[in-house]
């Protein structure tokens, strides 16, 4: 099968996007290849030089660890070994291939599973965007025992794309995408649009002859269906052809494009709109304004007075003096924190603190403004 059987589709329009790529991709005789790896690399660049940001979701450090070490086998814990070995390696390899800085995150999926490391996560992520560096992110897997495993780093930049708020997930893979059958058959189909992903294309797409693919196909929209739940769409595409990969600077794609289902802001409104709330922060007129006509991140300055007890992590309501919630949002500091910085200026912070989560104590990212009245979402 040719890798351009996919006739080409426009990309869905996006300004931030998690790219996926694998190690079947940058994996040569000497370690880590840049054959490849290029393509994707001056992908990245212009989308750049175009203000969208791109978070890489990189494999390929068991294989750089390899090259380092005269090592045998392949349990797990050599793996694990082989990793810490080779991710320096995959940083550098990825820095020599770029203009901008490029930045490492190893991560677990306890970290995006526990609140506080969630959001921890999260603001570094966007301080490295907002900084221009290219975060590279890959599993901490010196500590995370249970998480080496075939096609794990699809399902990673799955959670990374909900975590960052991305737009797109886009999957380097090693075969065009999607195809009706093994690509090996005759018969197979590319097939260039999946509008939802049922138990049977699932099933289909699990291994063997006469199924959907090769290459952890099933994985890959393993995290296309949990991208899609988060309103992210996943495009599937071959990282092995230049030319697919020089298409995307141009919106694009040839290969399979799986579709979203609900809007991505909405559903994450939606849980803040419901969640419990843990204490309540009262704010001036001069806050309620930013948050309610201009979208804007709660600031300490505005802050009046803090009500109950919470930590970093925590849904808390925001509310003018004696008046019903108007809004609802995580908050990024404690209870006792947002006390010591209330009414100062955002530059203070570190100062009063020892310490810097951002400038907001609600970032406008983690907020739902409410109708006190008839208590409904107001979506901007």
């Amino acid at each position: 099968m040719n890798t351009r059987d996919f006739a080409a589709q426009p990309l869905p329009p996006w300004r931030r996007a998690v790219l996926k790529v694998g190690s079947s991709l940058l994996s040569g005789d000497g370690g880590l290849d840049p054959r490849h790896a290029g393509a994707l690399a001056r992908f990245i660049e212009h989308a750049h030089a175009q203000q969208r940001d791109v978070v890489l979701v990189s494999s390929g450090a068991v294989a750089a660890g390899r090259h380092r070490v005269d090592a045998g086998g392949d349990g797990l814990v050599l793996r694990q070994a082989l990793a810490s070995l080779g991710q320096a390696a995959l940083v550098t390899f990825w820095q020599q291939l770029l203009d901008r800085p490029v930045a490492q995150v190893l991560l677990t999926h306890d970290d995006l599973r526990n609140r506080r490391r969630y959001l921890n996560a999260r603001a570094t992520l966007r301080e490295l965007l907002r900084l221009g560096a290219l975060p590279v992110i890959n599993e901490n897997d010196a500590v995370a025992v249970d998480e080496l495993k075939l096609g794990d780093n699809d399902n990673l930049a799955a959670a990374v794309a909900s975590l960052v708020d991305a737009d797109l997930l886009l999957i380097a893979t090693d075969i065009g995408g999607l195809y009706s059958a093994h690509p090996r058959d005759p018969s197979a189909r590319p097939i260039t649009r999946v509008d939802a992903i049922t138990p049977e294309l699932l099933q289909a797409a699990s291994g063997g002859a006469g199924t959907l693919g090769t290459g952890g196909m099933r994985t890959k929209l393993d995290a296309a269906a949990k991208a899609g739940a988060a309103g992210i769409a996943t495009a599937l595409f071959c990282g092995r052809d230049a030319e697919v990969v020089r298409a995307l600077h141009d919106d694009r794609l040839h290969g399979t494009l799986v579709l979203a289902h609900g809007d991505r802001l909405r559903a994450r409104k939606q849980w803040l709109r419901h969640a419990p709330s843990s204490g309540r922060l009262r704010v001036d007129a001069g806050a309620f304004a930013a948050l309610h006509r201009q979208g804007a991140s709660l600031l300490p300055g505005g802050v009046a007075s803090v009500e109950g007890e919470f930590r970093r992590g925590d849904v808390v309501e925001i509310a003018m003096a004696d008046a019903a919630a108007f809004a609802r949002g995580l908050a990024q500091y404690g209870a006792n924190e947002i006390r010591r910085i209330a009414r100062r200026h955002s530059n203070e912070i570190e100062a009063l603190l020892g310490f810097r989560y951002g400038e907001s104590i609600v970032h406008r990212d983690d907020l739902v403004l409410l109708d006190a009245t008839a208590h409904k979402e107001i979506l901007p």
